[in-house]
């Protein structure tokens, strides 16, 4: 498995780069699979192991980021500000619905050195984005689990989606693997994010559709 990553787009400045610029549309969903077969880990079978722990396990994206590259990951921050879905824009997840209105929404780059490997956008309650995102350009999980304070991740979809935005930032055409899960602290939803990853993690996880495993033959 590569050490170093092979030369790719480098992570060019976005629109503004800074909480003022405007939200990007959300990407277009191609395929999404169904709520049950995520919820019971069904879901993804043509994946490979190491992108179905990257999509559908429970862990920290950015801290598997920072693991597979050996680089801190630099979240950079393109805009947050209050959700409102324009004509013609992919609806927001379903879980958005449980959230407790205003909303609010942040969307972000995560960068290792100069290769974007991932895109995220979050949905919250106003006054919980006060409380938990005083510093904006932190990664959301080392936020809301400053002072050891208990989470709970539960990832609710798995998908393919498509934007020439994303495309010119990774360097390669669509689609691009999505997921999105709600955070949870004492059974109370805080978050609701998607994430999309950059066909460039193939150098670390190897190709993302996997192989069948050969037949037994006893």
């Amino acid at each position: 498995m590569p050490t170093s990553p092979s030369p790719a787009v480098p992570a060019a400045p976005v629109q503004g780069g800074a909480a003022e610029s405007s939200l990007l549309p959300s990407p277009w969903p191609l395929w999404q699979a169904p709520f049950a077969e995520v919820q019971d880990a069904t879901a993804g079978c043509q994946l490979s192991g190491p992108w179905k722990l990257l999509l559908l396990g429970d862990g920290s994206p950015t801290r598997h980021l920072q693991l597979l590259t050996g680089q801190p990951v630099e979240v950079e921050l393109i805009a947050m500000a209050p959700d409102r879905c324009a004509d013609g824009e992919p609806p927001a997840p379903a879980e958005v619905s449980e959230l407790q209105p205003p909303l609010l929404r942040r969307q972000v780059w995560l960068n290792c050195g100069s290769l974007s490997l991932g895109w995220a956008e979050s949905w919250w309650n106003l006054d919980e984005a006060e409380r938990h995102l005083r510093d904006r350009r932190q990664p959301i999980w080392r936020s809301l689990t400053s002072g050891r304070a208990e989470l709970f991740r539960e990832v609710d979809g798995l998908g393919q989606v498509r934007a020439p935005w994303l495309s010119e930032r990774f360097g390669c055409e669509g689609p691009f693997w999505s997921r999105h899960y709600r955070f949870f602290r004492d059974g109370r939803e805080l978050t609701v994010i998607r994430e999309v990853f950059s066909p460039l993690l193939e150098t670390w996880l190897g190709p993302a559709i996997g192989r069948q495993p050969p037949v037994s033959m006893s």
